[in-house]
């Protein structure tokens, strides 16, 4: 008859040791470099090491090491493709390349803030991809006479950004006034010429050759929907938030405004 041991009862079973899943390095997958915090697409494989990109295309490389990588936050071992056929890229709305597989990261403590609804919802529509890969987040400021208070409620530092996007924002304007009293290191104010969003995207993308003439005093989202025939304000908005589908029907400042601000409140992990 076998004898169990007095250290054999008290043990009990032994746990099996987890095994982590090996993913193939597929070009286009989205991992994340735990001891430096890099996130980005794998490019290629080369002499045992993985490359990755970031949405900057910025280029890291670091070894095939065991459970060396995270994917959707789950440690996993990366091998190389069965199949060595390198699938074509796709871009985002923005041109970026776009992330396969993307899990938005943990939100940053950095911010964009924009004007109104209506501008989060046209950054997002171009921008969104680009804005989860680096776990930012867009918020309505409801306007730009606030800012200033807004600012000091949130409280900046080097790893708490604000991006701010004003429309409007031509020398004279109430707006640069306001803006050019931001005297914070950590808040960066771009914009862009014209009296709305709206006007921001191009005529041609909502099928007009012009934005309308609005009458001075004439609030210029009514005059603009009275002008065309959009009925009510909401109703132009979808029309005109319908017919962008990439950076390519905005305007040059907008499109140049909104990179500036990811890529200053886009706070470095590695």
């Amino acid at each position: 008859m076998r004898s169990h041991s007095y250290d054999d009862v008290l043990s009990g079973p032994r746990k099996r040791k987890r095994k982590i899943p090996e993913v193939a390095a597929e070009a286009g997958l989205v991992v994340e470099e735990p001891g430096s915090g890099f996130c980005g697409a794998v490019v290629r494989l080369e002499y045992g090491n993985v490359v990755l990109e970031d949405r900057r295309g910025k280029h890291r490389v670091f070894p095939l090491s065991p459970a060396g990588f995270l994917v959707e936050g789950k440690p996993v071992t990366l091998v190389p493709p069965k199949a060595r056929a390198k699938p074509a890229r796709t871009m985002s709305a923005s041109g970026s390349v776009r992330v396969q597989g993307l899990k938005a990261r943990t939100a940053q403590d950095s911010r964009i803030w924009v004007e109104g609804k209506h501008d989060a919802e046209l950054v997002e529509r171009v921008w969104g991809h680009d804005l989860r890969v680096e776990g930012v987040v867009v918020e309505p400021l409801d306007g730009v006479d606030v800012l200033a208070d807004r600012i000091d409620e949130f409280g900046t530092g080097p790893e708490r950004r604000l991006g701010v996007l004003v429309d409007h924002l031509v020398k004279g304007s109430k707006e640069s006034r306001l803006v050019d009293a931001i005297r914070d290191e950590h808040v960066l104010v771009t914009g862009h010429p014209y009296v709305d969003i709206w006007q921001a995207v191009k005529p041609e993308a909502v099928g007009i050759t012009a934005w309308p003439e609005v009458p001075r005093g004439l609030p210029w989202k009514e005059g603009i929907c009275e002008a065309l025939g959009w009925g009510e304000t909401y109703e132009g908005w979808q029309r005109v938030l319908g017919a962008v589908s990439s950076f390519r029907d905005l305007e040059t400042p907008l499109i140049g405004a909104v990179e500036r601000l990811i890529d200053f409140v886009t706070v470095p992990r590695d």
